[in-house]
């Protein structure tokens, strides 16, 4: 499935360029990767020293020692498999030198980490050439957008003394801003490169695992036993899909081209149009990456910047992340009641038994990881030892057996998401670096604080536009380290919010832009692949997904809905909630479960109420209650007497 992502992302016809994926492998046994997995390979092997503290050439490796090494690994390996341009398959001689340049910088820089360490050396040419190759990585990755947040930003220090106001900041030499930059903790050698090259790096190595074994259609097969015969049964089957291999990849663009290859053609299949498909596959796949218990790299670094242990993000997920779903698929099912849509052919609908007797392994497996994070808290050990689990559950199938060719395509998979987690994390070092050196964090915080004239509510809706513009380029963890040290500190100062409600504030809403009009970069990959209009599949995309434009809000006045503080508000405010989505949906699809169908002229209506009774707050759930059961009364009898006529 992975080599329909490879195909399927390497040209996504939007105009706002989506995240570059590996394209240029060839053939599983091309002397390109084999070169690729060898190298991939070494640099995981060096991070399993480091992780587990096995001796190398008879001591420990120092972090420092371990970071430029495996900057230097997987700057190589972006190079030999990201094409400067799309449909480029072969590897041109610049960019053999460029892998070659910055494998050797980051080598002699490694053998100097004591001396960078204890005495401050530096090179500033060295340095400044290998800032060069991860800007020219930066694009390969992230396309444009990302390489003109990260070079802008980053070169932000040079000219910070000009900026008026609040956005003024420390100026720094050109060298001095290399310095920062490239050596010191506020840049490469902080935040983000301990994230990629410690933190997630086990979480990647099991969903390479997982992948490689076949867990992905084991996933989408469970989904289809599971949902494949009931109404609009591929749409829901697309959405859990979604969010198993989502939470698995960390990618949303990924996630869209490889499931969306399967699901987009199912769903028109049955009856759904194109521009409807598309969209549900956008949304599914973008929840996905806040889905427990993998989630993607923004959740190791929200768990670094916040101070708290994985779990905690992990657990403070769970509730937003179902609200999202449930909102989606009561969305999908009431357009497959209104429309008369049926499920899969029973033929079709593999039997759940044999399913889970063919991928109990992976389940198993899944279980194993939660236990160990909750339980156990091995925290970054646990990806590692559910991955040497799975492993040694592949030899009780012969499908899923690690033979040395299996164990090959096992290293490639995992080598391609390390690589592509590393060209995307990794320049972000600078935006952070860029930031943090001048001073402009703070200055921001009580700038932003001065501007909404200490009115809560204002600094929520300019942190809400700033979210929104911060993820356009559709890379959300760009937008959340940039607000999480500029936004936070002030929404968390002016109304005194749970600090990790208001993290994941800012996640949710710096993840709309990729659905969102006019940008919705996820929403047009999935056009692509549905042959539909992108702006169309976009609005589309909006209305299915509205649980996360309002969720966000309702966990950061109650911070129990991400089980921090007093739990007891969740005996009432989750089940207002939930009804309230129920009414949400049933209004924006003019198809209410257990009632019918609702009149045009009331689906607005139905709508605001049910936000107004899902709100958390006495007032506007006891209007919105009182006002909605008016509404559902009414629409209960108009369909009491249609059906009466019809007797």
């Amino acid at each position: 499935m992975l080599e329909n992502v490879h195909q399927n992302e390497s040209q996504p016809d939007t105009p706002a360029e989506a995240p570059s994926e590996i394209t240029r492998l060839g053939d599983t046994y091309s002397r390109r990767s084999i070169i690729f997995v060898v190298v991939s390979t070494l640099g995981l092997l060096i991070g399993v020293a480091y992780i587990f503290g096995i001796p190398i050439a008879s001591r420990r490796i120092l972090d420092i020692e371990y970071y430029w090494i495996f900057i230097g690994i997987f700057t190589a390996c972006t190079f030999i498999a990201l094409p400067s341009s799309p449909g480029k398959n072969s590897v041109p001689f610049y960019d053999i030198a460029a892998a070659i340049t910055g494998l050797a910088i980051c080598i002699w820089f490694s053998s100097h980490a004591w001396d960078i360490f204890e005495a401050g050396w530096v090179s500033i040419p060295a340095g400044a050439l290998l800032w060069l190759l991860m800007l020219e990585m930066s694009r390969r990755s992230g396309g444009i957008p990302f390489l003109l947040v990260v070079l802008l930003l980053g070169l932000y220090p040079l000219v910070a003394d000009y900026f008026p106001g609040i956005i003024m900041g420390i100026p720094y030499s050109f060298d001095r801003m290399i310095e920062s930059h490239i050596f010191r903790a506020e840049g490469l050698m902080g935040i983000t490169t301990k994230v990629v090259a410690e933190i997630i790096l086990g979480f990647l190595v099991f969903a390479g695992v997982l992948l490689a074994t076949g867990a992905g259609n084991f996933f989408i097969d469970l989904a289809n036993a599971g949902f494949g015969k009931y109404r609009g049964g591929p749409a829901k089957v697309a959405i859990v899909a979604s969010g198993f291999f989502g939470s698995l990849s960390g990618s949303i663009f990924s996630n869209i081209a490889g499931t969306g290859s399967i699901t987009i053609p199912a769903m028109k299949k049955i009856g759904y149009p194109p521009h409807y498909a598309a969209a549900i596959e956008a949304c599914a796949s973008t929840g996905g990456v806040v889905m427990p218990p993998v989630m993607g790299a923004i959740a190791f670094v929200m768990a670094v910047t916040l101070g708290v242990d994985y779990v905690t993000v992990m657990l403070a997920a769970i509730i937003p992340s179902v609200l999202f779903y449930f909102g989606l698929l009561l969305q999908v099912d009431a357009y497959a009641a209104r429309t008369k849509m049926a499920g899969m052919p029973a033929d079709r609908v593999p039997n759940l038994r044999k399913v889970l007797v063919r991928g109990w392994p992976f389940l198993t497996v899944l279980v194993f990881l939660v236990w160990g994070l909750l339980y156990m808290r091995w925290e970054t050990y646990a990806p590692w030892y559910a991955s040497c689990l799975m492993v040694a559950l592949s030899f009780l199938n012969r499908e899923t057996m690690m033979t040395p060719h299996r164990i090959y395509e096992t290293l490639r998979q995992i080598g391609i998401l390390v690589t592509q987690s590393a060209a995307i994390i990794l320049p972000i070092a600078f935006v952070v670096s860029g930031l943090t050196i001048t001073g402009v964090t703070a200055s921001l915080t009580s700038g932003l604080i001065q501007f909404g004239g200490g009115n809560m509510y204002m600094i929520i809706g300019f942190g809400i536009l700033a979210c929104f513009v911060m993820g356009m380029a559709g890379l959300a963890i760009v937008a959340y380290i940039f607000l999480a040290v500029t936004l936070a500190p002030a929404i968390i100062e002016i109304g005194n919010f749970n600090p990790v409600a208001v993290h994941f504030f800012i996640i949710y809403y710096a993840m709309l832009s990729v659905i969102t009009p006019p940008v919705g970069a996820a929403a047009f990959l999935a056009a692509t692949i549905a042959g539909s209009k992108p702006m169309k599949t976009s609005f589309t995309a909006m209305r299915l997904g509205v649980v996360i434009y309002f969720v966000p809000l309702f966990f950061l006045f109650q911070p129990a809905l991400v089980l921090q503080g007093d739990l007891t508000p969740l005996i009432y405010v989750l089940p207002s909630i939930i009804i309230g989505i129920l009414l949400i949906s049933g209004g924006l699809e003019g198809w209410l479960l257990g009632v019918g169908k609702v009149a045009n002229i009331l689906r607005i209506p139905l709508a605001l109420t049910g936000f107004a009774f899902s709100f958390p707050g006495v007032w506007t759930t006891l209007i919105g209650g009182v006002l909605s059961l008016a509404i559902v009364g009414v629409v209960w009898r108009n369909n009491h007497n249609v059906k009466a006529i019809c007797a």
